[in-house]
This record gives structure tokens, C-alpha cells and sequence, in this order.
């Protein structure tokens, strides 16, 4: 497939990646969820505006305007982004007034601040973006669907300059819910659960980029035993051999579906193995900070080629492959 290539990265995560420090650590596994190191967010948002909008807003809006500014753009040809779980904030406020209310007179604010597209319609809003605008919501491929379909748009030349990302937010309550059920699983999830949102600006000219995209691929479900099969068609068909993989970031979490990453990090053997989620920690976006961690890698030539794997409970399998330039 023809490169796309990538020309800014902008990442709000647990560690502080937003700064320009390049120093990350590993999270704490005794603690159950980590929050984001947010940004002051006034510099990109006026305070009255920001004190209404949920957290995953807020971070993606920051990171979508970093990603512009580092490429001078200030509208781009498109918006897409993904999300596992939405606006989980406003969600909450709206099931909870239902509750507290008795199902009636409730106001729909937050009920229309809660779905999943908001992110990236109020990027778009205040941007006054006209362009296509889309978002994508399929579990932890939710961030490479969007990618897919920003190459799509490339590759059929309907758009040239397009603002991709990947956001999720904990929330205040559910994520108690899945702590809670985790903690009963006999081989659970033994990363902390986080949130983030890496935002980046992918192109079709080459000229001032910091790394290219070679291919994605998901697989709905793959078979313990067919993911190598799955690995090395992938790469055949992007004309790389497992001997030219520099680095593999890998998104083990330490439950039972972890063998899955063992068999691909055994067919890469030759590469250097990170596992992204102990700097991550676990949400559905969580690949957005893998994609970020590729391209510095890439853009400080600390690797040439870097392919990034990840599946959630034994679903929705991903494959990216990204090249220097």
C-alpha cells in the first residue's frame, strides 16, 4: 500500500507527554487506575468554556490543536477519530439526574454531550471545519479504524491534510464497575486502567514529515495459533521481513489472552520489545499511545521500522507497521 505520512504527534497520557519531555516511566501496578497528566488547558480553551466540557473533550481538543500548530495548519481537510467508550462523564450525569429525577424533567445537556462523535465535532466547531468529519467506535481498534479510514481518504485523494486521533476518558463511576469485575478474574488485568488522547496530522506529501505509515490491519478475532499465519501475511504483503522489525510495542496487560503478544514478540525475535500499556496503562485508545511512542522513535532514528500489536480479551487484533522517513 502507498505510505501515508505523518507529519505531528500530540499525546496527552498518564505520563507527561504533552511537555517536551521524552523520559517515560513505568506505571505503578498496585495502583487500580492512573488519571492523565493534564495540560493547563486555558491555553488552548477559554476557562468558561472548559469548566462545561468533559475531560475526554478537553484533552482531545488540546491535542488536536498542538497537532496543528506543529505543522502550521490551521484548519485540515478532515477530523476522524476513535473512542472506545465516549463522553463516559456526561454519560454518568445523565444516568444519574435520570435516576435522581425519577425519569422526568431532565434537561438533555448532557444526554447530547455524551455521545460518542463529540470530540471530534467540537474540534471541528471550533475550527470551523467543514470538511468530512467522522469518528469511530470498535473497541480497542476503535483508534486504527479511524487511521484506516483517514488512508482511505488519502489514498482516493479526497483529502491531502487529515487531523487523526484516539481519546478516552475514565470517568468517575463505571470504571469503579470494571475495576471491580476485573479484580474477580483469576488471571486479571494487571496494568493500571488510564485514559488519553494523541492526536496526529497525516498527509500524502513526504516533504517535512516525521515518519511514515506503512499499513494497518484488524482482525475481529484470530485463533491462539493463526496469529503468526496472520503476523507474516501482514508483513509479506507490506514486503517486510520479521528480521527488519526494530522494535515491537506490544500491549500486554498481564491477563490470560497475554499469549497472543508471546507468539508475535517469538516471531520477531531479533526485535526490541516494549510493552506499551506498563507506560499506559489499559483504556480502548490505548494504541494512540503506541503510535506516539513509534514516531519518536522514528523521528530521533532510535529505529527504522517499528510494528505495533495489540488485541483486548482475545478481540479486535491490530496490526500498524511505521517506517522512518
Amino acid at each position: 500500500m502507498k505510505p501515508i505520512f505523518i507529519h505531528s504527534a500530540a499525546l496527552i497520557s498518564a505520563q507527561d507527554t504533552f511537555g517536551e519531555s521524552q523520559i517515560l516511566n513505568k506505571l505503578n501496578i498496585t495502583d487500580k487506575k492512573v488519571e492523565a497528566i493534564h495540560p493547563n488547558y486555558r491555553e488552548f480553551i477559554p476557562p468558561a468554556q472548559a469548566r462545561r466540557m468533559a475531560t475526554s473533550v478537553k484533552m482531545g481538543f488540546a491535542a488536536a490543536k498542538k497537532s496543528l500548530a506543529q505543522v502550521n495548519l490551521e484548519i485540515p481537510d478532515a477530523i476522524i477519530t476513535g473512542t472506545g467508550m465516549g463522553c463516559n462523564e456526561d454519560t454518568e450525569k445523565f444516568l444519574n439526574k435520570l435516576i435522581a429525577d425519577d425519569e422526568q424533567y431532565l434537561t438533555p445537556t448532557a444526554f447530547i454531550q455524551s455521545t460518542h462523535n463529540t470530540v471530534a465535532a467540537q474540534i471541528a466547531l471550533a475550527l470551523k471545519c467543514h470538511g468530512y468529519n467522522n469518528n469511530h467506535v470498535h473497541g480497542a481498534a476503535s483508534f486504527e479504524s479511524a487511521v484506516i479510514d483517514a488512508q482511505l481518504l488519502i489514498l482516493a485523494e479526497e483529502a491531502q491534510n487529515i487531523l487523526v486521533g484516539g481519546v478516552d476518558e475514565l470517568g468517575d463511576e463505571f470504571i469503579d464497575y470494571v475495576i471491580l469485575q476485573n479484580e474477580l478474574q483469576q488471571e486479571k488485568i494487571k496494568v493500571p486502567f488510564s485514559e488519553g488522547a494523541g492526536f496526529f496530522m497525516l498527509g500524502s506529501e513526504k516533504k517535512n514529515a516525521i515518519a511514515q505509515l506503512t499499513d494497518v490491519a484488524i482482525y475481529s478475532k484470530i485463533k491462539s495459533e493463526e496469529v503468526e499465519e496472520k503476523l507474516n501475511d501482514f508483513l509479506t504483503e507490506n514486503k517486510v521481513s520479521a528480521g527488519e522489525i526494530d522494535l515491537l510495542l506490544s500491549g500486554n496487560n498481564g491477563d490470560e489472552f497475554d499469549g497472543f503478544f508471546d507468539k508475535v514478540s517469538e516471531q520477531l525475535s531479533s526485535a526490541k520489545r516494549l510493552n506499551f500499556k506498563e507506560y499506559s496503562g489499559e483504556f480502548h485508545t490505548a494504541s494512540v499511545v503506541a503510535f506516539w511512542m513509534a514516531v519518536e522513535k522514528l523521528k530521533y532514528n532510535e529505529a527504522n521500522t517499528v510494528l505495533i500489536y495489540n488485541q483486548f480479551k482475545g478481540e479486535n487484533h491490530t496490526f500498524t507497521l511505521l517506517k522512518s522517513c
